[in-house]
């Protein structure tokens, strides 16, 4: 079979691109190859109401410029290679997969870098690192289906993405930041779960560690999209119902006038934090993969994924920042909002252990599905499930270091990590965008902007990440 793959001609998707010449005007085609071993091209829809990309192409002559506008369906359909038959992406799994990974264990530490800001002022912080994100996803986005675009190909990483756009200084700021923040977090997750698993099952820690890599690692390289998206939905369901049940114990010393303070001098500190657990831009590459370029279903996914950890982290920063003004905040002092609810509640504690499993195996399929794909992209590996090289170098180096000593991870995260977030999804996005819209070498064939406000959106999104850096490294070496 795969002898009969490799031989097999699948039709390239021609997009005409009109050039003038010195006499007169000529005709070509820009053909998107598409690699027989993932991809098919269909230009025609099999739906009544078929959801349109439309790219646009330049007619130029002596004298006049006109822009010609083609619509299809999809970029490519994606295939089993089994089967031959067409897998498109589901919008539900994509939802999931989104919320999944966004909604982590960070979402417990929220209430304690805002309670000295307040709910008030903490809700408006984290509205407009919510809408942050979501813009610089969508940048991703855009300059992903652009990218393959030009390259012909699916599985398209910010190393693609950075390199067409803005170089090999991209590539490099890119790479290092990407790879540090999802081993250093992959870690996180591998320590703290094992953790949980080794109290409930009484099995040694590294047996722990080792069955959550396997059992997580396995079901991202031998799953099917829509396997791994209806576990994944169900796991965002158990957090769902986990975190109402927290919720619903919590709350009973909530007081309703204390969600009013507002202290917005605060909020600055905070903002680095709720930032990180906004993160999910790793998974867009994923996401314009499995949608086949459609980027109406991967704008939708992104706005309503993210939507659901706004919602949690909300009412959760609600639950929590109301009950312990009531509690022990009154006596000036800052508490640890988790430890002081387990001190009051025993029946906190074992909620909190279970929805910190669930949220922290969500985002570790995100993280493991991003950073395989990323690999493969970087390290010039075949991507998909038949080559498990880009799953190893996922899966080994966070088990090791988790059982070693993860602390050298922490504490590097805890001053590098939040930067890197900025950095890698928040000023790279921007930048690339920049490029790949206004610069001068960009092609010709380009898809409509998803994201609106042009430059004026681009420098928000570059000097907001950038102030918030700035201030948190002259606060660091404490400087005004």
């Amino acid at each position: 079979m795969s002898a009969l793959l490799s031989c097999m001609q699948i039709p390239t998707l021609l997009i005409p691109s009109i050039s003038s010449s010195t006499t007169r005007e000529k005709k070509h085609h820009q053909c998107i190859q598409i690699p027989t071993h993932s991809l098919k091209h269909q230009l025609h829809s099999q739906s009544p109401t078929p959801r349109v990309i439309k790219c646009f192409s330049n007619r130029q002559s002596q004298s006049t410029e006109q822009e010609f506008e083609f619509e299809f369906e999809r970029l490519f359909s994606n295939l089993n290679q089994a089967t031959l038959k067409r897998e498109s992406g589901s919008l539900s799994s994509a939802i999931f997969l989104v919320a999944g990974t966004t909604v982590g264990a960070g979402i417990l530490a929220i209430p304690a870098v805002t309670q000295e800001a307040g709910f008030l002022a903490s809700a408006v912080a984290v509205i407009l690192c919510w809408i942050f994100m979501v813009v610089t996803g969508l940048l991703i986005a855009e300059v992903n289906v652009n990218t393959m675009c030009e390259l012909g190909s699916g599985g398209v990483s910010l190393v693609s993405m950075a390199m067409r756009t803005i170089g090999t200084v991209g590539v490099q700021i890119a790479s290092w930041s990407y790879i540090f923040i999802h081993y250093a977090l992959l870690v996180a997750y591998v320590a703290r779960s094992s953790d949980i698993l080794t109290n409930f099952l009484g099995i040694p820690l590294w047996e722990s560690a080792t069955l959550f890599s396997l059992i997580l690692g396995g079901l991202c390289y031998f799953g099917s999209q829509r396997f791994i998206g209806a576990v994944n939905g169900a796991l965002v369901v158990g957090i769902i119902i986990s975190f109402t049940a927290l919720v619903f114990v919590a709350s009973g010393d909530l007081q309703w006038n204390a969600l009013l303070k507002a202290n917005f001098e605060a909020v600055p500190m905070s903002i680095p934090i709720i930032a990180l657990s906004f993160v999910y831009q790793n998974v867009v590459p994923v996401l314009c993969t499995n949608l086949e370029g459609n980027l109406s279903k991967v704008r939708t996914a992104i706005v309503v994924g993210t939507s659901i950890p706004l919602g949690l982290f909300l009412v959760w920063n609600a639950v929590i920042l109301g009950s312990i003004s009531g509690l022990g905040m009154n006596s000036g002092q800052i508490v640890d909002p988790i430890q002081q609810l387990r001190s009051s509640n025993g029946a906190v504690g074992p909620i909190i252990e279970v929805f910190s499993f669930l949220a922290i195996a969500t985002s570790y399929i995100g993280f493991i599905l991003g950073l395989s794909d990323f690999l493969a992209d970087l390290l010039k590996l075949p991507s998909g499930q038949s080559s498990p090289q880009p799953y190893l170098l996922t899966l080994i180096p966070p088990l090791v270091l988790s059982l070693l000593d993860p602390e050298i991870f922490f504490k590097a995260l805890d001053f590098a990590g939040t930067y890197g977030v900025l950095v890698l999804f928040g000023i790279l996005p921007a930048v690339m965008s920049w490029s790949d819209r206004y610069s001068s070498s960009s092609p010709s064939m380009t898809i409509p902007r998803i994201v609106p406000g042009g430059k004026l959106t681009l420098s928000l999104v570059i000097g907001g990440a950038g102030y918030i850096i700035l201030s948190e490294i002259l606060e660091k070496f404490g400087l005004p």
